[in-house]
């Protein structure tokens, strides 16, 4: 992605790697940190985020949102801004369980969730109520950009994916047709005529195996 791309941008980048990641533990709210894989990719994958210039940048505050952040503060000089409204999505009795657990004390719950229905993951929250959350946050930010100006926002994979449906128009249904991101990866939207469109997806490196909550 250019630095040269006209209009705003914003990245949306996902956190390096975390022990639970590795395990198919669904994370949540939980605050689990990175491994020592997680820290090289968050440095490796800084590395080229710092090449677009970002003008701001803003985190979740759970620990392995931050301390990806701090990997990009470190190189741009940017102070990161930490928001609990940026945080992954909340998923109550989910929480701590492996994908196979989940499927195993829940299966009514998960098929639901599987195709499509709106539910509440553990008794926790709702995919767009993640987004009335998280999306004003990053909007707020937004608005502080210099004209052509980039925001990075450092977030979660489930949180990511409903940003990226509210933020393009697309009915909630219709957010799952986003693929997982892998850890570090990004996303990128750019301004356009007709509001923010899609310009990157699960940028920033080899395809790979998505390991986390959204899957």
């Amino acid at each position: 992605m250019s630095r040269a791309a006209r209009g705003p941008r914003i990245v949306f980048w996902r956190h390096g790697q975390t022990s639970w990641n590795l395990e198919s533990r669904f994370q949540g709210t939980t605050d689990i940190e990175l491994t020592d894989q997680g820290i090289f990719q968050a440095r490796r994958a800084a590395k080229l985020l710092a090449g677009l210039r970002p003008d701001l940048l803003i985190s979740s505050d759970l620990k392995r949102a931050k301390h990806t952040a701090a990997q990009l503060s470190k190189i741009t000089g940017l102070d990161v801004q930490h928001h609990e409204g940026l945080r992954e999505t909340y998923a109550g009795e989910w929480q701590g369980l492996t994908n196979a657990e989940i499927r195993a004390r829940f299966p009514e719950q998960y098929e639901a969730w599987a195709q499509g229905e709106p539910v509440r993951r553990g008794g926790g929250e709702l995919s767009t109520e993640v987004a009335d959350r998280s999306v004003p946050v990053v909007l707020q930010a937004a608005e502080k950009l210099p004209e052509h100006g980039t925001l990075v926002v450092v977030s979660h994979g489930g949180t990511i994916r409903t940003m990226l449906g509210r933020l393009l128009g697309l009915h909630p249904a219709q957010w799952e047709c986003f693929g997982g991101l892998s850890n570090c990866c990004w996303s990128v939207l750019g301004q356009g005529a007709r509001g923010w469109r899609l310009l990157e997806h699960n940028a920033g490196t080899l395809p790979q195996p998505v390991i986390g909550d959204d899957t």
